[in-house]
């Protein structure tokens, strides 16, 4: 199957990269990759594996081939990541990215590449595992991903980088960068900042509890150390410029924290069945969109 674009080049070549790379090859193998890292111990493994075609620890004079460039490195280093190729694009290449933080990602862009062809892109997809073996093939498939394109973006540019990522087995949707920044800080920025802070806690109880505390951990603490367990780098970026989106959820969660905090001293069932109703239906209404698995004990396999 041929795709919208004949040469990609993928820069930073980590879960996300590494699992485009794959699909890549699966749903357009007539799409040539080229493969960037700043680590020479990752290229060197993502060549072991096949990943790209073309493998560099620094962009060049090749990168004006690609029609497309991804941008799969933290959001903190996208800046950097731009400059340094600026030299090397073609006015034609089309500049996207995977970050999950829109507003700033595109700030950046704009400023180091002032005259390229933006369209700002996150598949809402991953796993905590990362590096180029961590990628598989079917990450996003039935899995969103978000377009948010300001108002100098180019259309048929967009169109070309929606149809990408609906060849890579995706749904498309497009926001405004600023939208998708709250509703990222909801659905998933807070998630992850709560996850931390629990385990963080429970590591703090360690020495209370002589170790017990991870000797008999529920599913619901092993659920919040696999999210804890994501790329720390990645995150740190994420909390720092998506800040006032996730500072704002994180007001709201703290009232509706003590508000769940009254109800719990003064024995108000009625409120907290209330509550524990609502969030059921919610994920049951997950499951039935296709975003998780209805599977007991989530799909986990037993041996």
């Amino acid at each position: 199957m041929s795709g919208p674009f004949g040469t990609i080049a993928i820069v930073g070549l980590g879960l996300i990269g590494s699992s485009i790379a794959r699909a890549v090859r699966q749903a357009l193998p007539e799409t040539r990759i080229l493969g960037y890292d700043r680590s020479a111990d990752v290229c060197a493994r993502a060549q072991a594996i096949g990943l790209c075609d073309d493998y560099n620890a620094e962009v060049g004079p090749e990168l004006a081939s690609a029609e497309m460039v991804i941008l799969c490195v933290p959001v903190g280093a996208m800046a950097a990541a731009a400059s340094a190729m600026a030299a090397h694009l073609s006015p034609e290449t089309i500049i996207s990215d995977v970050g999950s933080c829109k507003t700033s990602v595109l700030t950046a862009l704009r400023s180091a590449l002032p005259q390229a062809i933006i369209v700002p892109a996150h598949p809402v997809a991953g796993t905590e595992n990362s590096g180029p073996e961590a990628g598989f093939a079917s990450l996003f498939k039935g899995r969103w991903c978000i377009l948010t394109p300001d108002a100098e973006a180019d259309a048929a540019a967009c169109a070309k980088v929606a149809a990408f990522w609906q060849a890579l087995g995706a749904n498309v949707e497009t926001m405004d960068a600023a939208h998708h920044d709250l509703v990222l800080a909801v659905t998933s920025h807070l998630p992850h900042l709560i996850a931390y802070t629990i385990v963080g806690t429970a590591s703090d109880l360690e020495g209370v509890t002589q170790s017990e505390v991870i000797k008999y951990s529920a599913g619901g603490f092993r659920d919040f150390t696999r999210i804890a367990a994501s790329d720390p780098v990645m995150w740190r970026d994420v909390f720092l410029s998506n800040k006032d989106a996730v500072l704002e959820m994180l007001q709201r969660f703290s009232e509706d924290l003590s508000a769940l905090q009254r109800a719990i001293r003064w024995d108000k069932g009625d409120e907290l069945e209330a509550l524990f109703t609502r969030t059921r239906a919610i994920r049951r209404s997950i499951i039935e969109q296709g975003q998780d698995d209805a599977k007991p004990d989530f799909g986990r396999v037993h041996s």
